[in-house]
């Protein structure tokens, strides 16, 4: 990451890096690595595994915390199994299973808020119960803006087929943090037609390297003046499997490019 020209990152699964605070420490200021948040996953829907979820949280949170992290990014869990394709449950939650998956994230955000400090933002995701622009809405209505904000994906929201520059002028207000990456439209029409996993989406091909996909970074950088100007945009490209020296000549292709737009410093 550093070697490709980003200063930026986020802890990723708790365990891929150290998680003795110091060390941590020490390797991120070797490379002149700060970390922006934490990210943790979990099926909100699902009252009886709140507790676990919740505890979960807290110790990603209390490591990112402790490096110097300002956020923690919630994931709902997938309806579809994400190595087979199989669905495990329906693509939409009934009404007490929505209404759940609220209170979690609300509940979830302020035990961390209170514990941590850090500020909590939801990440619609892909074969999740909130996947498309309706129902980002949706939970952007139903939440409690003080509780939680929101992690705009805009690689996510297109591959629901919504539009993320629409979703900044609607809700600039609750746009806190943002993963950028794309998607390909002519690969996205075979994996509607297909019904394709998001993982076999993703062998295919369809999260895409920048400028190749959508949105355009130029049509998120025109909206980049509704939020905050120092707004985290975190850079990504889902790419698995794949071979392990293929990611550094992107990422810092990318890095470039988006400097260039410029949709981040």
């Amino acid at each position: 990451m550093a070697e490709a020209g980003y200063h930026w990152m986020e802890l990723g699964p708790y365990g891929f890096l150290p998680t003795d605070p110091s060390q941590l420490a020490d390797e991120l200021a070797a490379r002149d690595l700060h970390v922006s948040a934490g990210t943790v996953g979990g099926a909100f829907h699902k009252k009886d595994e709140l507790e676990a979820l919740t505890q979960e949280a807290l110790r990603v949170a209390k490591l990112a915390a402790a490096v110097g992290g300002k956020y923690l990014v919630l994931l709902p869990a997938m309806y579809r199994d994400l190595l087979s394709g199989d669905y495990l449950e329906d693509k939409t939650l009934d009404t007490e299973g929505w209404k759940q998956f609220i209170r979690s994230c609300e509940e979830v955000s302020r035990a961390v808020q209170q514990e941590t400090g850090l500020r909590a933002v939801f990440h619609p995701h892909a074969d999740s119960h909130v996947e498309t622009q309706q129902q980002t809405y949706r939970w952007l209505d139903d939440t409690d803006a003080d509780a939680v904000g929101l992690c705009l994906d805009t690689g996510h929201i297109e591959y629901g087929g919504g539009d993320s520059a629409e979703i900044m002028r609607r809700y600039p207000q609750r746009i806190e943090y943002m993963h950028f990456k794309q998607v390909d439209p002519e690969l996205m029409k075979t994996v509607r037609d297909k019904d394709l996993a998001f993982a076999d989406a993703v062998k295919l091909g369809a999260i895409c390297e920048p400028p190749k996909g959508i949105p355009t970074a130029e049509s998120i950088a025109a909206q980049m003046h509704l939020l905050n100007p120092e707004l985290f945009v975190i850079v990504e490209q889902d790419m698995f499997p794949c071979d392990p020296d293929d990611p550094l000549p992107i990422a810092a292709r990318t890095c470039g490019y988006l400097r260039s737009v410029p949709l981040a410093l």
